[in-house]
């Protein structure tokens, strides 16, 4: 498939905003679909549509047939040992909320929970949640000067032997890269329980969580060219047949009395309720839409991108560009001058340039950069060298109208 047909299954970047063919740069936040995906979810409501597991009817057995056909290929996908790991949430927030709510009876007070300076909200609040209810100790894993894991400090922390130590694969706001494999090793030798974020990973690099070794791995659909609401988490079994359900009800149940209740076994036990259905079956579509991606070719164009993309800012000049340059994946963060970065943002916007402003869901990372957010642009399968070009245009002349 050649680039001008791949870029044609996506009907979202074929509108123009305001006279300007959509530039879209802002894929960490959110991918576009492929029509593959939005197919296979009107198909299911369409044709299909039926609560799975419960009913004896045709629908609600093509529903079922669907839903956990996904489970499989996400067993394949991510190289888990069994298709009970993989437990259904409505996304990467959801899943690490399930992990600190599930851990919540083998923490104890005074209990050490590291977390990488560089995660995303969604990877420090549970886990403050966590601590504040059973006494345990939350320790930020400190940054080098270009915002890198610091691995001298983090060793120093692991002989303190944490409990639980919560790393991002990638950073969301910066692109950075971490070696989790060797960080996962190091962490489990100190006996600690370890999650790794892959939000930004997944639709990037080909995840294997056994070669990572890691107890949990957390994603979201719509990081991964899939639909919003259905999120994925990964778990060693043998852990995650130890998690107590953070809701309860539906599906999860085996038997219930007023005298008791017995809930279900693994995967259902931790997938109380109606599930997202057409998400998981959307989820099923766009996993298929990535594994029939050159990876290799896909890979290497995604980064060629993203260098000509930090080359392009550097040249501009006025630009700061934070965190390191080499080995990140799909993200670039920058600031015009002195310039407040929703300004530019806006003034982006006005010329068909979609871009994300703010602090990026990581208000510490800000805080270790000194600065309250930035603008970031990132890249996906569909974004050209064009897109590109565009962009730089477009900032170039805002650069002109603020800074002369």
């Amino acid at each position: 498939m050649d680039f001008p047909q791949l870029r044609a299954q996506f009907p979202t970047l074929e509108q123009t905003l305001e006279g300007y063919p959509l530039c879209y740069l802002d894929t960490a936040a959110t991918s576009q679909k492929p029509k593959s995906v939005i197919d296979a979810m009107t198909q299911y409501y369409h044709k299909d549509n039926a609560n799975v597991h419960r009913a004896a009817h045709q629908l609600s057995s093509r529903a079922t047939s669907q839903y956990e056909a996904v489970r499989d290929q996400l067993k394949g996908f991510i190289n888990a040992r069994r298709r009970e790991e993989i437990i259904f949430t409505h996304g990467t927030t959801e899943s690490i909320n399930m992990v600190a709510h599930g851990l919540m009876d083998q923490i104890q007070a005074g209990d050490i929970i590291l977390i990488d300076t560089a995660a995303h909200h969604a990877n420090i609040v549970p886990w403050q949640e966590l601590a504040k209810r059973s006494g345990a100790i939350i320790k930020p894993i400190p940054l080098t000067e270009d915002c890198r894991l610091d691995e001298l400090a983090y060793e120093a922390l692991l002989q303190q032997k944490p409990a639980i130590v919560a790393l991002c694969h990638v950073s969301n706001a910066l692109g950075t890269l971490n070696p989790v494999n060797h960080l996962v090793a190091k962490a489990k030798a100190a006996g600690a329980i370890t999650l790794v974020d892959g939000a930004q990973a997944i639709a990037h690099l080909e995840i294997d969580v056994q070669a990572i070794d890691c107890d949990f791995y957390a994603f979201s659909g719509h990081k991964m060219y899939g639909p919003t609401g259905i999120g994925v988490l990964y778990g060693r079994f043998d852990i995650l047949d130890k998690l107590a359900p953070m809701m309860t009800g539906g599906e999860m149940i085996k038997t219930v009395s007023f005298d008791t209740t017995e809930f279900n076994v693994l995967p259902n036990r931790l997938e109380a309720g109606t599930p997202p259905i057409a998400e998981v079956i959307g989820l099923g579509a766009a996993i298929e839409f990535i594994q029939n991606l050159p990876k290799a070719e896909t890979a290497q164009r995604e980064q060629e991108l993203l260098t000509y993309l930090q080359t392009q800012l550097a040249n501009l000049g006025d630009i700061h560009l934070y965190g390191a340059h080499e080995n990140n994946i799909g993200a670039v963060a920058f600031n015009l001058a002195d310039e407040h970065h929703q300004d530019v943002g806006i003034l982006l916007d006005q010329q068909g340039i979609a871009v994300r402003c703010g602090h990026h869901c990581a208000m510490p990372l800000m805080q270790s950069l000194a600065i309250k957010g930035c603008c970031r642009a990132s890249i996906g399968v569909y974004t050209s060298k064009e897109d590109i070009d565009r962009f730089i245009e477009a900032l170039t002349s805002v650069k002109e109208m603020l800074l002369e």
